[in-house]
């Protein structure tokens, strides 16, 4: 679980430039090959959380919107922070008919903000990609006293492990650099990675965690899209890739069946 910790905080301290580009190349299928955060804990978060219909919410990097239009739906003010221009534009489309909604084209790092607006910090799969110095310290001076933390994540959707194994000799021919198998027990351990990064923060306490195993079919060219929004891959490669892919999954029907754990962490701001 380490070396993923060391991973996931490394995007932390990617430049903010090409931060603001990373998946501009597959910003447009990303909002629907995407996994869509569980109603379930959606529903969990706005308890947990106290959100009532009035509540304000700071959401730090939308993306296309994926975690937006399900919070939206409760009617919450929403001012949502997105430093990809393609995105951007996806999550205003998205968003649109929700008047609530006003997204701004900017970094977490870069946006200015009055201290104590808003009633909870939001973050789907992307809290991550702001420097650790950062994005405590600044959430919490976003929220109000004694308001909330809520992190979303959805983590690797993975293939049937036999079916990873068929397809093993292709990553490692073409993409070396992606063959790993997380599995429910490691993808938990990453989650209670997760919990202690906030706990250590010192800006948050009274952590609470629910999570879900969820399964998802995708046709193999949904997949092949899937996977095209999760990894960095030249073109050539790519095309290696997702050509030996298509062809080992058609061994196994034409849909693939993928496991992965959904998780939400509430915390109430400390101080």
């Amino acid at each position: 679980m380490q070396d993923y910790k060391q991973e996931i905080n490394a995007r932390g301290s990617i430049d903010l430039e090409q931060r603001k580009n990373w998946y501009s190349p597959v910003a447009d299928i990303y909002y629907n090959a995407r996994p869509q955060y569980p109603k379930q804990l959606i529903e969990r978060s706005v308890v947990l959380a106290q959100l009532d219909s009035d509540a304000s919410i700071l959401e730090v990097g939308c993306g296309p919107g994926n975690a937006t239009v399900a919070f939206a739906q409760f009617g919450f003010s929403m001012t949502c922070i997105e430093p990809n221009q393609d995105f951007y534009h996806l999550a205003q489309r998205n968003c649109a008919t929700y008047s609530n909604v006003a997204i701004h084209n900017t970094s977490f790092e870069e946006w200015e903000l009055e201290a104590k607006q808003f009633n909870a910090v939001l973050s789907a799969n992307a809290f991550h990609w702001i420097p650790s110095e950062i994005r405590y310290a600044k959430a919490a001076t976003a929220l109000h006293e004694n308001e909330f933390l809520i992190l979303l994540w959805n983590l690797r959707p993975e293939l049937k492990y036999e079916v990873y194994q068929a397809i093993f000799e292709v990553y490692q021919a073409y993409a070396p650099s992606l063959v790993r198998y997380e599995g429910a027990e490691t993808q938990a351990e990453i989650l209670r990675g997760f919990e202690e990064d906030i706990l250590d923060s010192g800006y948050f306490k009274e952590l609470v965690t629910e999570q879900i195993a969820c399964e998802v079919t995708y046709s193999i060219d949904d997949y092949l899209k899937l996977l095209s929004t999760m990894s960095r891959l030249e073109p050539k490669a790519k095309e290696l890739l997702f050509a030996g892919l298509r062809e080992n999954l058609r061994n196994f029907g034409d849909s693939v069946n993928l496991s992965f754990l959904s998780a939400v962490h509430v915390a109430r701001k400390d101080g």
